[in-house]
């Protein structure tokens, strides 16, 4: 039984706009912005493809905190609309989306045009709406064609280019996953590693359609590339090797000095009657290191 817990209620929900609050009020300069114009643009033709992230407000009944989507909401009111579809997030901060979750990924833009176009949009619409070329709106529509599953799974939250996924599709779904974990590993989801990884790519791996260049095809410009990648990949591997052990050495007297104190009875009863929260932090975090049995308790 999975014991991963869910961040948001499964089911989005139509709340009133009058009942969402917000935390501070938008810049007037923010409504001349081209990014406001283009998602007032898309809510008036195409509807609301995200859904706003809020929050139960604790001391109203009824209201929501906002946590993401300010423009859209900011449109939904100059439109008009008396409601707006919501998640429902079960945290009440916003650092989490504010930091990550608006910088749309390749393959969430490929799933709001593919969604768009489930609606009626034509592609010609969406690319006025949006002010992208047509022909561009076309790549990012076949965008994931002929690329793993599994591969996307692993990318839909990474900020992967186009020339990514079209490496990817000259290898076979294996070698995609491969290929893709690799990437991630290293943190280097560029079109250089990825055509590294491509042209290192045994042939009975490749994909019927794939033009591999033959091995005295390959340029001297791409073996440097390739040297260049693998040499910062080197470094930065040898940088964490060399820091790992005074980290891990830190850790385990850390750990061991926190095991400590909290078997003292003075200052577990201390922290109890004056700082319970910080107390009860501490617990589930040496119980969660304890649990672990990768980590077998040393002190």
């Amino acid at each position: 039984m999975s014991t991963v817990k869910h961040g948001f209620d499964l089911q989005i929900i139509q709340v009133s706009l009058d009942r969402i609050r917000l935390a501070s009020p938008l810049p007037a300069k923010t409504l001349g912005t081209a990014k406001y114009r283009t998602i007032l643009s898309s809510i008036r033709e195409l509807g609301v493809i995200e859904p706003l992230a809020v929050h139960p407000a604790k001391d109203c009944l009824g209201d929501f905190d906002l946590l993401d989507g300010r423009l859209r909401l900011e449109a939904l009111k100059v439109l008009g609309r008396e409601t707006a579809p919501c998640m429902v997030s079960h945290d009440d901060e916003g650092f989490t989306f504010n930091r990550h979750i608006n910088r749309i990924t390749a393959v969430q833009e490929h799933r709001m045009i593919r969604a768009s176009l489930a609606k009626g949009a034509s592609e010609e619409r969406i690319s006025e709406v949006l002010k992208i070329d047509a022909r561009r709106i076309r790549e990012k529509i076949h965008l994931l064609d002929g690329v793993a599953p599994e591969a996307v799974a692993l990318l839909k939250d990474r900020q992967a280019i186009p020339k990514i996924f079209a490496a990817l599709k000259k290898m076979k779904p294996m070698r995609q996953i491969e290929a893709v974990e690799m990437m991630i590993a290293a943190n280097r989801l560029t079109a250089t590693y990825a055509e590294m990884i491509l042209l290192t790519t045994r042939p009975d791996s490749l994909s019927a359609q794939a033009q591999p260049k033959k091995k005295d095809a390959i340029s001297a410009e791409d073996i440097a590339r390739m040297e260049a990648e693998m040499e910062r990949l080197h470094q930065d591997c040898q940088a964490v090797e060399d820091g790992i052990g005074d980290t891990m050495l830190s850790l385990v007297v850390a750990k061991g000095f926190m095991n400590r104190l909290l078997k003292n009875e003075n200052i577990f009863g201390h922290l109890r009657m004056h700082h319970e929260d910080l107390l009860g932090s501490l617990v589930a975090t040496m119980d969660a290191i304890s649990a672990d049995s990768r980590t077998p308790l040393r002190e």
